[in-house]
């Protein structure tokens, strides 16, 4: 790619047949404000309808819904998947109501395939996949290695963690999942750096990349939306602190507050790109679980998080919806 800069939380999956491109941006509550301001300057003349238009496979919208109950999830338990982090692991750190369980989502104008992991090794048998990103990357890989784990739960895997590249491999397929853990710009390398600079630099390196590189005959291109944070409790409800005590999503289809200001960043970017793309299109659905993340319920990390989410849980949703564009 040449010099990579990746934004804090941005994520990247590759296969020899498609490139999917998901991010999200992880926002810290002290943080919001500024970041909001300066990405209503930038970029509040961007008109939201170009992510809406992209997110569309064969006239089904995956992305507009809501979320029902379901007595067949979660896709797995926690238990028994030995790639699980502590801080997601939230049935094992003490949560206490297991509600939050039981949601799949189900899309207005269409079904949402079920996740089958078997398939999903036979049609990826020998490729690699890669997630590119912070701990929000780290979330994801975890669920979908331990989404097609659980298809296959007596398979030879080795699973290999590092500071810088982490991977999981089903040897009996020849499929790995690597999770790469640091921001590059340049000969630099950062665990860190202003998140609304790499946000954009990060997506606008990532889209030049694809212009130059990418054949549509031959790859399909995929890129995921924001992952929102819930430390603003008034967004959906009048005394509301955070996600703290939260057990149930947000009924309907919309998000009281509206989408995240960095959804206009990812438009001013996805309009310039001239080769088709894909969007998986999480934010909205993401937003109405303000239930679904760890709170206090993290291991041994202090504080309440309300931005990474619970194993098994809403990453799982995500990895779902990326493989129904997959095979639909």
């Amino acid at each position: 790619m040449g010099s990579m800069l990746y934004s804090q939380a941005l994520l990247a999956l590759f296969l020899v047949v498609s490139l999917f491109l998901p991010l999200s941006l992880q926002q810290k509550p002290q943080e919001e404000k500024e970041e909001v301001r300066a990405e209503q300057i930038l970029f509040n003349n961007v008109s939201s309808s170009l992510l809406r238009g992209r997110g569309l496979s064969n006239g089904c919208n995956l992305f507009q819904g809501k979320w029902v109950v379901d007595a067949s999830y979660p896709l797995y338990q926690s238990s028994g998947c030995p790639f699980i982090d502590p801080e997601f692991d939230c049935q094992k750190y003490g949560r206490p109501d297991q509600e939050y369980l039981k949601f799949s989502w189900k899309p207005d104008s269409c079904g949402l395939p079920r996740f089958d992991g078997m398939e999903f090794l036979r049609r990826w048998r020998g490729k690699k996949i890669m997630f590119v990103g912070d701990s929000l990357s780290l979330n994801q890989w975890e669920s979908l290695s331990c989404m097609v784990h659980a298809s296959v739960p007596n398979a030879k895997t080795t699973f290999a963690k590092k500071d810088l590249l982490s991977s999981v491999t089903f040897e009996d397929y020849g499929v790995t999942l690597y999770l790469w853990d640091y921001v590059q710009d340049g000969s630099t390398i950062s665990k860190d750096m202003d998140r609304l600079v790499a946000f954009y630099k990060g997506l606008t390196t990532w889209a030049r990349w694809v212009d130059q590189n990418i054949d549509p005959a031959k790859t399909k291109v995929f890129f995921q939306g924001i992952s929102p944070t819930h430390y603003q409790g008034k967004e959906w409800k009048s005394g509301a602190k955070n996600c703290m005590g939260e057990q149930q999503p947000l009924t309907g289809s919309t998000y009281p507050a509206g989408t995240p200001p960095a959804v206009t960043t990812v438009n001013k970017v996805l309009s310039t790109i001239k080769k088709p793309v894909y969007l998986l299109d999480i934010t909205t659905l993401s937003q109405l679980r303000k239930d679904a993340h760890p709170s206090t319920y993290s291991g041994e990390h202090s504080g309440t998080d309300c931005s990474h989410w619970c194993l098994p849980g809403l990453p799982d949703t995500w990895n779902q919806l990326l493989y129904a564009a997959l095979i639909m």
